[in-house]
């Protein structure tokens, strides 16, 4: 190859890849692309590409050849086998301290396996937790990085400018050793479905509930964006109830099936959150539900079998006031689950993750971005070590303000047989955790009863075992 070579190549040409290449590129670096499949590379560089500073590779080989010493490469492949893969075809093709960033929803096992084994080989790896949509991606997606610091600082003013940026601050940092930028992005997810079950539910009781149709949840939804819940899932949510299907002529939110999909990243979420004892029930919920929605002919017998829900007694005027509060008091209810969660992964694995900077890279970008992330990120550098949102004392008592609307509604939903399980889970979380004494001194007792689990006891030291029966 003549003239200088690439900065950094790109591998996998979907959506996210093509639109990271872009972002690359227009950021004023050379990049060098390469798919599998030779017609996603040809369409690419004849549709897209255009007279941006971009080179095709017709495989890893060349690809290879193309990138400047020491070399780097983004894998943008769907997570599992086909990672492995492409890092088996590329690293023998590598030299020592050459760096691959795999930059998928990889599972953060995965990757501390891979980091292992590239390491061996005197290879560099890092894993790349990537937020935003094919949109992010494209003009600036919130990135979520670990691996080993000396690689993420060869490559941190690419990656600075390539981010999404707030208040002059690139929405990037090097987040830990290992799997800590995995990790991360995973626990990101988990919120994310933790806030669209959220806001799902609020959906349900305006539209079921009291009958509100889409230009009145669109209203309504855009002048909740533009207060203290506004972010992307908010705005977006807005727009969704603006657009009708053009076949029919109807609103095309209500021509959607009554069926979620997931990639697995929020069930990741919970098995991890259960294996490290941090409870996310938010988070729980939401994964439950999206499972339980596939269930479309299920449903549909029982509601025939056993009648359906009725509507809310409330009016509209008192009741979108409460909700209101209650999404307020759940969004950060499910921000302190998984920022708890974080906490107690790092500890776990040996992370070292600084949930300020956290918070901060978060706050634009990506799924989760919202006004409120900014708060969050000064309740962590005012206090770092915080061990919950809830003993922040500004965010602490917003929650306690906001409870009896979140109660009313969680009251409201129960008494007229409309699901919300989200909000319930979030109610029942807070009042738990504010719980000095919870019934597990009976559950201990059963278990010491029927198993002989042993106890201990609120007036002395030791562990002990009770006859129950004679």
């Amino acid at each position: 190859m003549s003239g200088p070579k690439c900065d950094i190549g790109v591998i996998g040409l979907g959506n996210m890849g093509r639109n990271l290449a872009l972002n690359l590129a227009d950021k004023g670096f050379k990049v060098a692309v390469y798919n599998r499949s030779p017609d996603k590379t040809e369409q690419f560089m004849s549709r897209e590409a255009g007279e941006r500073d971009i080179s095709p590779a017709r495989g890893p080989e060349e690809l290879a050849e193309l990138l400047a010493r020491p070399r780097a490469a983004l894998l943008m492949v769907s997570a599992g086998k086909a990672v492995d893969a492409v890092i088996e075809d590329l690293a023998p093709l590598l030299d020592q301290d050459d760096l691959i960033i795999d930059g998928g929803n990889s599972h953060f096992s995965d990757t501390e396996r891979r980091a292992g084994e590239l390491e061996k080989l005197g290879l560099n790896f890092l894993g790349m937790g990537i937020s935003g949509g094919e949109e992010g991606a494209r003009l600036g997606p919130s990135l979520m990085p670990g691996g080993q610091r000396a690689a993420y600082e060869r490559v941190a003013p690419l990656l600075a400018k390539a981010a999404a940026q707030v208040d002059g601050e690139p929405c990037v940092a090097y987040l830990g050793r290992g799997s800590a930028g995995h990790y991360v992005k995973m626990v990101h997810n988990g919120i994310e479905y933790a806030f669209m079950q959220l806001i799902a539910e609020s959906y349900d009781l305006l539209h079921r509930g009291l009958g509100l149709e889409p230009p009145e949840l669109n209203a309504l939804y855009h002048e909740w964006n533009q207060g203290e819940l506004g972010g992307y899932l908010m705005e977006i949510t807005a727009e969704i109830f603006k657009v009708k299907d053009p076949d029919t002529g109807a609103y095309l939110v209500d021509m959607i099936r009554d069926r979620a999909k997931q990639k697995g990243t929020g069930k990741w979420t919970t098995d991890d959150a259960l294996e490290l004892q941090s409870p996310t029930p938010a988070i729980d919920s939401a994964v439950m539900m999206r499972n339980l929605s596939t269930q479309g002919g299920l449903r549909s017998g029982l509601h025939q079998a056993l009648g359906s829900a009725t509507a809310l007694d409330l009016a509209p005027a008192v009741f979108a006031p409460l909700l209101k509060d209650a999404l307020y008091a759940g969004l950060i209810l499910a921000f302190s689950q998984g920022l708890s969660l974080l906490a107690r992964a790092s500890e776990h694995y040996g992370y070292g993750l600084d949930l300020e900077q956290v918070c901060r890279i978060w706050r634009g970008g990506c799924i989760i971005r919202a006004r409120l992330l900014e708060r969050l990120r000064r309740a962590y550098g005012d206090r770092p070590g915080l061990e919950s949102l809830l003993l922040d004392p500004e965010l602490g008592p917003e929650v306690m303000a906001r409870a009896q609307g979140l109660r009313a509604v969680v009251a409201a939903a129960a008494a007229a047989g409309l699901p919300a399980p989200g909000l319930m889970a979030s109610l029942g979380y807070l009042d738990a955790m504010r719980s000095g004494r919870l019934p597990f001194n009976l559950v201990q007792a059963q278990r010491d009863f029927f198993g002989g689990h042993t106890f201990e006891r609120v007036d002395r030291d030791g562990v002990f075992h009770h006859l129950w029966q004679e």
